[in-house]
């Protein structure tokens, strides 16, 4: 069956009073780590009439970024937005001359890990009881305890070579 073709906008947010912190705080649930990642980051809005989907860039170290957030609201999830923001911010680090790009997520997060996976990320490594030790509220996915980060990058020199993955 055909996805149906979803027209919208993908833009960097210049107006700082129209962040759209719901849909933050539907990826990550800690105010204090958006309010700090939205002052350091840059951040972008995918929209139709609305606003649809948001992701955070921001600078780690020399030549590398993370994606520290990516949401796409709720009634639009399933319909290829969430990987058409992941390719932008992939295309959007490489405009910078970013050579690594990094994204973490729980280990909870199954459609999550999935999809970065397929985008061409590949696991890194494991920060154990990392959402144990920086959320105050447990979370749960998937009937999951999310307990740890899993952490991904994808080398960006090398993506644009592969084959098994469309921009």
């Amino acid at each position: 069956m055909k996805r149906e073709e979803i027209r919208y906008n993908i833009y960097q947010l210049k107006d700082i009073n129209n962040i759209p912190y719901n849909l933050l705080l539907s990826a990550d649930p800690s105010e204090e780590a958006i309010r700090d990642y939205i002052k350091r980051g840059f951040i972008y809005i995918c929209e139709i009439n609305e606003i649809i989907g948001v992701y955070v860039l921001i600078n780690t170290r020399p030549n590398t970024m993370e994606l520290v957030n990516i949401s796409v609201k709720e009634n639009f999830q399933g319909k290829g937005i969430g990987k058409q923001l992941v390719l932008h911010a992939i295309n959007t680090a490489i405009d910078k001359g970013i050579k690594t790009l990094e994204i973490g997520t729980g280990n909870s997060s199954l459609d999550q890990l999935a999809l970065y996976q397929k985008c061409g990320f590949r696991i890194v490594g494991v920060d154990k009881d990392f959402f144990i030790r920086h959320y105050a509220k447990e979370i749960i996915e998937n009937g999951i305890k999310c307990r740890d980060m899993i952490r991904l990058s994808m080398d960006l020199d090398s993506y644009l070579l592969r084959k098994d993955v469309t921009i």
